[in-house]
């Protein structure tokens, strides 16, 4: 039987990746990277990390499927993952939800 994600990149469709629980991301490589580019300490950036982990495990089921989906996506992208970066791509799509139209394109922004 073919599995649904090789049939899904033979039939040219994107790839949906539904997330029930927050990812598990080794966030270390991130945070020596961040501490070569930006002042403080890998062990501060280690700390944020874990942060926004805690954050993101309580308040996991109140964002979105989709939300969380296409964030965890976006962040599995290339790079190092961050728990950081995904908090603030759930937390700005789900305040972009709420801009008024009138206020999300065109010369009334």
């Amino acid at each position: 039987m073919i599995s649904p994600a090789l049939l899904a990149l033979a039939l040219g469709s994107s790839l949906v990746i539904d997330v029930a629980d927050v990812p598990v991301y080794d966030v270390s490589p991130a945070c020596r990277a961040a501490v070569t580019v930006m002042p403080g300490s890998f062990e501060a950036c280690m700390k944020d990390e874990a942060g926004a982990r805690a954050q993101l495990a309580a308040s996991w089921d109140r964002f979105a499927g989709p939300l969380r989906d296409n964030c965890v996506q976006t962040e599995s992208t290339g790079g190092s993952p961050s728990y950081v970066e995904l908090l603030t791509c759930l937390q700005m799509a789900q305040d972009a939800k709420t801009l008024r139209p009138d206020k999300t394109d065109g010369p009334n922004r």
